[in-house]
């Protein structure tokens, strides 16, 4: 791994990052490429792929299950073990081979449609949750010591940029039409998109993997210099109260929004009476204010710190945005409006602060364990309200199923707002000491 970035030549941690973006920028596209048309499985007899509510909740939801039992933690461990540019390579391969199965299946369609498309959505989102910890692990490592938070929330505001490009592509992909039967390839669309981004993140990877092999060999580092890692060090991320306050607001948090997101087009456009196109406007606000925002939250941890006031400030935000969207009035789309304002304001603040906090809680030889840890995590939660916000949607009445769901992700930023405010007090506690 690639020193930190004061015995750089300046350029060089740019450079790699620039490269490490793209992939992730592909990642975020493919996750959420039907989240602002997810209204086409309300109905199996919309699509010929003949998936409801319920079946689409599953798929999503598979992006996590590899990550819950055990992945993240394997992966992380391997991370520390091998060094980013070996286990690096193995997860965005396996990003990219799940993306393909999912394509494959969308493609073919049939009874086993659903089956093969949650197997690749496995195999996709543990591959992208361990690459994202490569990426994450690979920028507090360039720039430590360096802008590292700046550079984190330029990593994230291109990976959303993914989103918001999914998000109001989408749409335009996959037309809106009134009794219309969606044919296999149409459907698939998005997806075949999404294949040609990951290709392009793929070649780039592998630029990262030259540059980073060329930093080591042009400082002479010997790979023996740092401290070991060894299994017992897990136990002690485990015993780190910091840590369990960090996953639990991963948990809740990112629950909220992301479970939300994979649900957009069927919450918003009948709460607030907007057609398909107007909802993935409304919805990508929430990814092109990260692009703003988050580098800019992100200068802001640099230079003046208080990390923990900007995660609670964030969480309230969201809660606020929530709100909004479960009980503001109806048919008045200002409001939708409004809530993705505070959603996206929300959705900077507390990543831009939570990231860069995690280096400050352990070492460096147990980072990426650390960090796949938290993703594990955060992944237990969203496995569990993906699913339970599909089943809600597709259980309660049509009129009432948003409402519903969004009582759900009140509840989540409600607890977000409590954990944060925790890890605050911890926080001003070791700083008294």
């Amino acid at each position: 791994m690639a020193p930190s970035a004061h015995k750089l030549p300046g350029w060089l941690p740019w450079a790699a990052l620039a490269c490490l973006v793209v992939p992730m920028f592909a990642s975020y596209y493919f996750d959420d490429m039907f989240s602002s048309i997810s209204y086409l499985f309300d109905d199996p007899s919309r699509t010929m792929l003949g998936w409801d509510a319920a079946g689409y909740g599953l798929y999503a939801s598979g992006y996590s299950v590899l990550c819950v039992v055990g992945g993240l933690v394997v992966g992380g461990i391997l991370l520390d073990k091998w060094g980013v540019r070996v286990s690096g390579s193995l997860f965005v391969g396996m990003m990219v081979l799940g993306a393909g199965l999912v394509l494959w299946a969308l493609r073919r369609g049939g009874d086993h449609s659903l089956a093969v498309s949650y197997a690749g959505c496995m195999f996709f989102g543990l591959g992208s949750e361990m690459a994202g910890t490569a990426v994450t692990r690979s920028i507090a490592r360039w720039f430590k010591g360096g802008p590292m938070a700046l550079a984190m929330g330029l990593q994230l505001a291109i990976a959303r940029l993914g989103t918001a490009f999914a998000l109001v592509m989408a749409p335009r992909l996959v037309a809106q039409q009134e009794g219309h039967v969606y044919s296999l390839a149409e459907t698939a669309r998005p997806a075949l998109l999404g294949m040609g981004l990951m290709a392009l993140g793929l070649i780039l990877w592998a630029v990262f993997v030259a540059l980073d092999a060329a930093a080591d060999r042009r400082l002479e580092k010997a790979s023996g210099e740092e401290d070991q890692f060894r299994l017992r060090d897990v136990v002690e991320i485990l015993r780190n109260r910091n840590f369990w306050l960090l996953g639990l607001l991963c948990v809740l948090f990112y629950s909220a929004i992301i479970a939300f997101k994979k649900f957009a087009g069927a919450i918003l456009i009948p709460r607030f009476d907007i057609p398909a196109s107007t909802e993935g406007w409304m919805v990508s606000m929430l990814p092109f204010s990260t692009v703003i925002f988050a580098p800019l939250f992100g200068l802001m941890v640099d230079r003046f710190g208080h990390g923990p006031r900007w995660m609670l400030t964030g969480s309230v935000l969201a809660l606020a945005a929530h709100l909004l969207l479960a009980f503001a009035p109806a048919g008045v789309p200002l409001y939708g409006y409004l809530a993705m304002v505070f959603l996206g304001f929300g959705y900077s603040l507390v990543p831009a602060a939570l990231w860069p906090s995690v280096p400050k809680i352990v070492p460096d030889k147990v980072l990426g364990t650390t960090f796949a840890l938290i993703y594990w995590v955060q992944n237990l939660g969203l496995l569990s309200f993906k699913m339970l916000a599909g089943k809600i949607l597709g259980a309660a009445p049509s009129a009432s199923g948003p409402v519903a769901v969004e009582l759900l992700f009140v509840g989540l930023c409600v607890a977000a707002v409590v954990v944060s405010l925790l890890f605050a007090r911890t926080q001003n506690n070791m700083r008294l000491q």
